[in-house]
């Protein structure tokens, strides 16, 4: 049951990239800056997100050092973006990209960083929410 509640919001989240990469791809703008900045801002975002969801998921359901499931955490997300990219080039209107496997890296260390960097000096109030969501 442990590992259910653990890992359910990460497959779900996975599931989510996976559908959304599915679909043909949209316009939110005419302006291709506009649409460009929106759509990877959106990957830096979801990737970020999926980082930290799989390290409270393998830091509380499989007992390795802190660091080994950081480690992890960021190898199956990197891997996660590059097979995304890779199931892109067979969706109609879209496509696989290299340049976005570095978008999707960079939401990923930011969501690092910010874990173990800028959360532990933060106020006690946010320290407190990720010791309640098993983040900490």
């Amino acid at each position: 049951m442990k590992t259910l509640l653990y890992w359910l919001p990460t497959v779900f989240w996975m599931s989510l990239i996976f559908f959304l990469s599915s679909r043909a791809s949209v316009k939110v703008s005419d302006t291709q800056v506009v649409q460009f900045l929106f759509f990877k801002t959106l990957h830096v975002v979801e990737y970020a997100i999926l980082y930290v969801l799989l390290f409270r998921s393998l830091k509380n359901t499989y007992p390795a050092p802190l660091w080994q499931n950081r480690y992890n955490a960021l190898l199956i997300a990197v891997t996660y973006g590059m097979t995304d990219e890779v199931h892109q080039m067979f969706v109609p209107t879209r496509e696989g990209a290299f340049r976005d496997v570095i978008i999707d890296t960079m939401g990923i260390s930011l969501a690092a960083i910010s874990l173990w960097k800028l959360l532990p000096p933060a106020p006690k109030p946010l320290k407190a929410l990720a010791k309640k969501l098993a983040i900490l």
